[in-house]
């Protein structure tokens, strides 16, 4: 979360007002995060959170909003996407869910209670394993469908784009991984993985709590349609792991997997393939933090993340793989 385009009180104003949302009291742009521009937006009717798209488009955005719809209406506690009132149809009941600000796509969601929990226990990973496993179940029948766009095609796009500026050791490992995964996504065990709408990007800093609680999943600008196995990767990579050295947390690990198959058990495709995804979403983190850090936009309020921690993630992952035997 940035700001990449500045957007004035006046603006926010009419949004909220065309938005039936109540008279604006502030706007406070959010610091952090890389790819769009983010702003809390208080009314007189309560907190939202203001997100101008800096590259999803107005024809992509569809599906991360309506996804967002379809979860809340579904009981996952997820920022719920407002509407234009006036703007439904048959199909679309909730209405016109992407708005123009500034030129750009836009959308105004409700502001999650709670704050991320930057050292999780046992007990957390536990709740983000079993709310992961409703969401997926949850999202079966979503009608609508787009790739995960950072997704393998990505991964082949952007490795020659990063590679001059990474060192031998460096760019070996990323040729040699990317052939792997190729390989791995061209066999049959991967062909069987079940799939369905993915987060694709549940970090620590995606997930709120309250007093212990999960309050809710957000950030939803990088689902698509994947391997839901993938999505449990990512999550293991992040919530999981001995952050400075990338080494996985053994106690962490089971407690996730255990909250997650206490809601839906691991296929065996998705145990027998379980260190390969651990492997590439450690890969898909690093090219995108390269990509990212040597190759920036500029923004008024943007912190590049550190590549070299994916790339320990990677490293131990290749080096000690992990075995599902949940």
């Amino acid at each position: 979360m940035a700001v990449f385009t500045e957007v004035s009180e006046a603006q926010a104003a009419d949004l909220a007002a065309r938005l039936a949302l109540g008279e604006l009291r502030e706007l406070r742009g959010i610091q952090g995060g890389i790819e769009n521009t983010n702003y809390f937006l208080t009314t007189s009717q309560g907190e939202y959170v203001l997100t101008l798209f800096e590259r999803l488009t107005f024809d992509q955005l569809p599906f991360y909003l309506h996804l967002m719809k379809h979860l809340a209406q579904h009981g996952i506690p997820v920022p719920d996407p407002h509407g234009l009132p006036g703007s439904q149809t048959a199909d679309h009941p909730e209405g016109r869910l992407v708005h123009e600000v500034c030129g750009k796509p836009a959308a105004v969601v409700d502001k999650l209670r709670g704050r991320s929990e930057l050292q999780p226990t046992a007990a957390h990973c536990t709740a983000v394993g079993e709310m992961l496993a409703r969401m997926h179940i949850a999202g079966r029948d979503y009608p609508r469908h787009q790739p995960n766009l950072r997704g393998l095609p990505w991964w082949n796009e952007t490795v020659p784009v990063v590679l001059p500026h990474v060192d031998a050791r460096q760019a070996a490992l990323l040729v040699s991984e990317l052939a792997f995964q190729n390989h791995i996504a061209s066999g049959s065990a991967y062909a069987a993985l079940p799939r369905g709408a993915i987060h694709a990007d549940l970090f620590r800093d995606n997930v709120m709590f309250e007093d212990g609680r999960l309050t809710g999943f957000f950030d939803f600008y990088f689902a698509g349609v994947d391997t839901w196995v993938f999505d449990i990767a990512v999550c293991l990579n992040d919530w999981c792991i001995d952050l400075p050295s990338g080494a996985h947390d053994d106690e962490r690990t089971r407690a996730f997997l255990d909250g997650y198959t206490r809601v839906r058990r691991l296929a065996s495709a998705e145990r027998q393939l379980l260190p390969a995804m651990l492997r590439a979403g450690a890969l898909r983190f690093w090219i995108s933090r390269l990509w990212d850090f040597h190759l920036p936009r500029e923004a008024s309020m943007l912190k590049a993340h550190d590549p070299s921690h994916f790339e320990r993630v990677l490293r131990e992952r290749v080096a000690q793989p992990l075995r599902a035997e949940t």
